[in-house]
């Protein structure tokens, strides 16, 4: 028994080792050996180099696997930054005649064409070969004598549409498609940037989650049924102006980040999810001033209040939840998350559905009853009348 223990465990551990060092098992045709190489964190791929520290050349090829021949793939040095801008860029995708095209092109803005044009640096030998759903770059960078040793990486993939190659998805691991690379330890990490706009993005998204997509609804629900109950009065109208003044509030916090990330993503534009937010920040605000403005109820214009009141928190409600959902097609987060927020959605209008029921129930056996001893107390005061009648006469 203990020799099957250990002879698992020399065997997982062998599956593990050549698992993380996969790169490293590759051998690239035509006698070309890399000293170095290090899987990237997403886009399945990697990145094998030689670099002579005397001459500060390096060597690189780019490998990308899994992907198909109507794509492009991209590999880039940042010398400036840690992002996407200001990266100079080797292009590589398959033209409709079966032979690749593989170029450079400096990227100055997020909505870049990818033309060809010159890089900071000189580069020779670049080509490229597509085999087996996998897209090789080769080439040679002379990064000069000012250049640092760890360098800003960029990679990336997208569509082609005919023999141009389209704007690349902005969501998912395409947004957290870079880090850094040490050419003399061969480490690589991830930039600090790009982590904190996925933590903004993350914290964006659970604030008017909480906010507009739970509190709001909760709030709505309280108000609707809690004062059928007079036991419940005033309390529904304290649970529910805190409900509502808690998700204004938080919403208001959420809607900030997003403002924030929209200033740091310049050219990336969300525009249905945005503009629904900026929709549900007008009218979310007007709803809590009207309250500063609430007539008492005995006063004529109660009623219209009431109206005003009731259709814009429900279209606040309704707008927040297809906006939280277009959210979930930015982000791409696990499904768990999706799934775990439907299913809240779900039971809060199961819980509505039944509420409703029962509020009508109570409201119309109410209003039975107080018919019922309206009717009575009419035929004692009818019979009296007709008493007093008889005595005047």
């Amino acid at each position: 028994m203990l020799k099957r223990v250990l002879c698992f465990c020399i065997l997982m551990f062998m599956f593990l080792s050549s698992y993380a060092q996969s790169c490293a098992k590759y051998s690239f045709s035509g006698n070309k050996v890399f000293r170095s190489c290090n899987d990237l964190s997403v886009l399945s791929s990697s990145i094998h180099y030689n670099y002579d520290s005397s001459s500060r050349k390096l060597q690189i090829a780019y490998r990308h696997t899994g992907i198909s021949s109507s794509r492009w793939v991209a590999w880039a040095i940042n010398p400036s930054s840690s992002g996407m801008v200001g990266s100079q860029a080797l292009v590589a995708y398959r033209q409709s005649d079966g032979s690749m095209k593989a170029y450079t092109t400096p990227i100055s803005s997020y909505q870049t064409q990818l033309r060809e044009g010159d890089l900071s640096f000189d580069v020779s030998d670049l080509t490229a070969t597509y085999a087996n759903n996998e897209m090789i770059i080769f080439a040679t960078l002379e990064l000069g004598s000012n250049s640092s040793t760890t360098l800003n990486q960029v990679w990336q993939e997208g569509a082609i549409s005919g023999s141009t190659p389209q704007v690349h998805s902005v969501t998912g691991p395409n947004v957290q498609s870079m880090g850094t690379l040490n050419l003399l330890s061969g480490q690589t990490g991830t930039t600090g940037g790009g982590n904190s706009r996925i933590k903004k993005r993350n914290i964006h998204g659970v604030l008017n989650t909480v906010s507009w997509g739970i509190l709001l609804p909760v709030g709505a629900i309280t108000a609707r049924y809690l004062k059928v109950f007079k036991s419940a009065d005033p309390a529904w109208f304290y649970l529910h102006v805190f409900c509502q003044s808690s998700a204004y509030i938080v919403g208001v916090a959420g809607w900030g980040t997003g403002l924030k990330l929209g200033s740091e993503s310049v050219g990336i534009q969300y525009n249905t999810h945005r503009t629904i937010g900026i929709i549900l920040f007008c009218i979310g605000t007007l709803q809590l001033f009207a309250l500063l403005l609430r007539p008492k109820p005995e006063h004529k214009y109660r009623f219209y209040w009431n109206i005003y009141h009731h259709f814009v928190g429900y279209m606040v409600i309704i707008l927040s939840v297809v906006n939280i959902f277009e959210g979930f097609d930015i982000l791409k987060p696990e499904k768990k998350w999706k799934d775990a927020y439907i299913g809240v959605i779900v039971a809060l209008a199961a819980f509505a559905v039944i509420l409703e029921a029962y509020t009508w129930f109570v409201v119309i056996k109410r209003k039975r009853s107080e018919s019922g001893g309206k009717m009575q107390h009419g035929t004692n005061g009818a019979n009296g009348y007709h008493n007093n009648r008889h005595q005047v006469v």
